[in-house]
């Protein structure tokens, strides 16, 4: 039995994890942040890698662990009504109703909205894009062939060399120095929180869930079959990639930080990138950086298309088909998509502020579950106290006009300043360490009943 891969496997596993997670919400936020947190760059930076980089790897990893065979399974360890819920509202996320119309916003943004004639007809241009960017990610989709196996090939590294290129030209000429640029926002006071709370939007630790069966398939189909041989592997091949993406976060952070002393905090993350390749390497740098970006987002688009329409194909088997799925799935996301970016980012939040916490505690339970032989009093106790919690969280992370017509701002601000950790953004700690030990309790107290 084989119990580990060799190097070039490790290479091979790594760099597939590398290009699942990282797309284009992995460089908007940093740079975004960066902005942001000025000279408290580096709690910033650390809060954010630790849901931007190591939730995702302990997400695969909670997969190879517990030994289940998907999402659905994971979840069903609590019950499958909740799973076919947690399980279809996390795909409708990393989907059609925020990640994917993310791609076709990034690449407008990034690239053409800063060099179409600024007439006032900017969504008109950006419902064209959306469409010619949707129509060939719905046809790549329905016909994929080798475009994701080309893409990641030549695309991937072409767009870090470029982007490498970006980095070391605004490092060496920085607009200002780190230590020079205040703070803004919520960056003065809770620098490491607010990174921590920032990396929820990757959505790489919900991607994890979703795509790491592919991960741990892999390594399986390598040789290795022992679920201890397999989880290890995962791990280690695990860590070059999270360095690697650690490395661009830090980077790309600190030029974001550099760019203050050039420009005004932007609204947005693929405004201040469009700015910084601008103001580096001219437009030639911004027509390049438009086409990289446009191409990665639309190889990303294909591959959450493709895996949104095979999971609903499977969980609702008397459903639509596939090519339907496909079809719906791309029209949601165009429609989505001419909200524009910053929309799509401020209405993606409320989502995963309630959606992380049942992430996280799904894959600690799943990583840790041998101890307590995978009890589902545990899983229940523990999700159903941290779901509760998550509706605040939801709800505080409302944009201020949901907030103020569903005349919610005089509750939230007694519950803000009355829970424990809610003006961090995570109330929702303690009440799953409170179901934690309830489940405990349970587990011991009558005996392990394993799900």
């Amino acid at each position: 039995m084989k119990q580990k891969l060799s190097h070039r496997e490790y290479i091979y596993v790594a760099s597939m994890l590398f290009g699942m997670f990282f797309g284009a919400g992995n460089l908007i936020f940093p740079v975004h942040m960066g902005q942001m947190a000025g000279s408290n760059i580096w709690p910033a930076i650390i809060g954010f890698c630790v849901t931007g980089v190591g939730l995702p790897l302990l997400g695969v990893a909670a997969l190879g662990i517990s030994r289940s065979n998907g999402l659905f399974e994971l979840g069903s360890r609590v019950s499958r009504p909740y799973s076919m819920f947690f399980t279809c509202l996390l795909y409708l996320t990393i989907g059609p109703f925020f990640a994917i119309p993310r791609c076709a916003t990034t690449s407008f943004t990034v690239g053409l909205e800063q060099v179409l004639p600024q007439d006032g007809n900017m969504k008109l241009y950006l419902l064209i894009f959306s469409l010619v960017f949707f129509a060939f990610a719905l046809f790549f989709s329905l016909k994929p062939g080798r475009i994701l196996v080309w893409v990641g090939k030549v695309l991937n590294p072409s767009f870090l060399v470029f982007l490498g290129i970006l980095v070391v030209v605004a490092m060496l000429d920085p607009g200002a120095a780190v230590s020079a640029v205040a703070p803004e926002g919520a960056y003065v006071s809770q620098p490491f929180f607010t990174g921590f709370l920032e990396g929820y939007n990757t959505m790489d630790a919900l991607a994890s869930l979703a795509f790491g069966i592919v991960v741990v398939q892999v390594i399986r189909d390598l040789g290795v079959s022992d679920p201890d041989a397999v989880a290890g592997s995962t791990v280690r091949a695990g860590i070059f990639s999270c360095l690697l993406m650690a490395l661009i976060y830090v980077a790309v952070t600190m030029v974001g930080v550099q760019s203050r002393g050039l420009f005004e905090t932007s609204e947005n993350g693929g405004i201040t990138l469009a700015q910084i390749a601008q103001h580096y390497l001219g437009g030639a740098g911004l027509f390049i950086l438009a086409a990289t970006v446009t191409l990665a987002c639309l190889k990303t688009s294909v591959g959450l298309i493709t895996s949104c329409a095979e999971t609903f194909t499977g969980l609702f088997p008397k459903g639509p088909t596939y090519r339907v799925w496909a079809v719906v799935f791309s029209l949601v996301s165009l429609l989505f998509a001419n909200f524009g970016l910053s929309s799509i980012i401020g209405y993606s939040v409320p989502v995963l502020m309630f959606l992380y916490p049942l992430a996280i505690t799904l894959i600690l339970l799943s990583l840790f579950g041998r101890f307590f032989q995978y009890d589902r009093a545990v899983f229940v106790w523990t999700t159903t106290l941290t779901l509760i919690a998550a509706l605040y969280d939801f709800a505080a992370a409302l944009p201020a006009s949901l907030r103020a017509a569903c005349h919610l701002d005089g509750v939230l601000a007694v519950l803000k300043e009355t829970l424990p950790l809610a003006k961090l953004g995570l109330f929702w700690v303690l009440p799953a360490l409170l179901g934690l030990v309830i489940g405990l309790a349970v587990h011991f107290t009558r005996g392990s009943k394993t799900a």
